[in-house]
């Protein structure tokens, strides 16, 4: 894995960020940290370990503050915490670094083209004060591809040095083709990626903003449809929430309720009928105790529809929609099985992701922020800052991009808890 942060030269400038430490640029993380055994630690070492670069405030920096524009840009869904970071990234360069021309441009990545007419916002400490208040992004945002050509033109053209890509794995993308044209043009505009997604599956990042706040608004649709499912004779309580490739925030909403009986994720694959199958222990429960809580995350049971290749705007395929699906199956399932059952949907995607940042995803995203300018004044481009092993870092944004962080049942901690916790079977599975 290459871990080497581009850097566009020598920092010669004194930082004038006075702070009492600062971070070495040799600084550097070791990928894995734990080892079965001293010969597995051996090996490791001998085969040359993968390290990450710390991240934090350099001595030196490579950009005059005096002569720094910086842009921001949020692109993709909304978050949050989104405010939070963009008011963080203002206020660090307005009062560390002494950056006073921020832009701040709307509707994503449309803002850097001409032809859509948007123009920048000028972000000072006094506008940016209470946006934290508020969910969504203060910039709005937009899905979709853009012409790099365009966008680096428009850097050029408001005279951006740093520019910081707030969004996802289809920002991170859409970044790394403006860095590309940034090259080829032989210019030095750093692009900075502060991942967000309340999925929480970026490759490399230990945990990325605005899941906190989704998990635990999620939480409270669970406990709702718990109230609901034994509130009424066989009542069945059934929670969808996103998580298309990854079951994080299903199974964190999970494990902070402790009233869900089973949570269906796409990492790991289950059937609906069949001895042993999902139904067939739905119904044993039914019979037992009366009433079941169920999670189930939007990319699970996908196998269950004909396969599509429409995809949405930002180039991900278009997922069925499994919550209905299972609510009409175990309708109907039930009443072959001559059970009455009261089944309660919930699908609370929307409202998990709309809200302000809760107080940790606050005080992450200024963390995040600060991180990110920092390696931006640095002079570092086509990376991301993240975090690994609760130590911020510098990420290749090619990296981070390269395939999608899933949760892995078969050495998941966090799976094993589940199971625990709800008292689901480990397999369900026809037999």
């Amino acid at each position: 894995m290459e871990t080497k942060i581009q850097n566009f030269g020598e920092c010669s400038i004194p930082s004038p960020a006075d702070y009492e430490y600062y971070t070495s640029d040799t600084s550097r993380l070791i990928f894995r940290t734990v080892f079965q055994s001293k010969e597995d630690w051996n090996s490791y070492v001998q085969e040359g370990p993968d390290f990450f670069e710390q991240a934090g405030p350099r001595e030196k920096i490579y950009f005059n503050p005096q002569e720094v524009t910086a842009g921001i840009v949020t692109c993709g869904g909304l978050c949050p915490g989104i405010n939070d970071v963009i008011r963080g990234i203002v206020m660090e360069l307005y009062y560390r670094y002494g950056v006073s021309r921020i832009l701040g441009f709307p509707y994503g990545y449309q803002g850097l083209v001409k032809r859509y007419s948007h123009q920048p916002i000028e972000l000072t400490p006094e506008k940016v004060a209470h946006i934290v208040d508020e969910g969504g992004s203060m910039l709005s945002s937009s899905r979709g591809n853009q012409s790099p050509e365009e966008m680096v033109d428009s850097l050029s053209f408001y005279g951006v040095k740093i520019l910081f890509c707030i969004g996802g794995d289809g920002t991170l993308r859409g970044a790394r083709t403006i860095v590309d044209e940034i090259a080829k043009r032989k210019e030095k505009i750093s692009v900075v990626g502060i991942p967000k997604t309340i999925d929480n599956d970026i490759n490399y990042v230990q945990k990325t903003f605005g899941f906190s706040t989704a998990f635990s608004k999620a939480m409270e649709a669970v406990e709702c449809a718990h109230v609901e499912a034994k509130g009424a004779p066989n009542g069945i309580g059934l929670v969808k929430l996103m998580g298309r490739h990854s079951g994080f925030i299903a199974v964190n909403a999970a494990l902070a309720s402790r009233n869900v009986n089973y949570c269906l994720i796409p990492e790991v694959d289950f059937d609906l009928f069949g001895n042993e199958a999902f139904l067939d222990d739905l119904k044993k429960r039914i019979q037992k105790k009366g009433h079941a809580v169920i999670i189930v995350a939007e990319g699970a049971g996908q196998k269950f529809f004909d396969s599509t290749e429409e995809r949405d705007s930002s180039g991900n395929l278009k997922l069925k929609d499994i919550g209905l699906f299972l609510k009409d199956t175990m309708t109907e399932f039930f009443k072959k099985e001559n059970i009455p059952v009261n089944i309660k949907y919930i699908d609370p995607s929307y409202i998990i992701r709309s809200i302000p940042a809760n107080a940790e995803d606050s005080v992450f995203c200024g963390f995040l922020a600060q991180n990110a300018v920092h390696a931006g004044m640095a002079g570092k481009t086509d990376m991301v800052v993240g975090m690994w092993n609760n130590v911020f870092t510098h990420l290749p944004i090619s990296v981070a991009i390269q395939e999608r962080k899933v949760l892995q049942p078969d050495r998941s901690t966090l799976w094993r808890s589940l199971l625990a916790s709800t008292g689901q079977p480990a397999h369900m599975l026809a037999k």
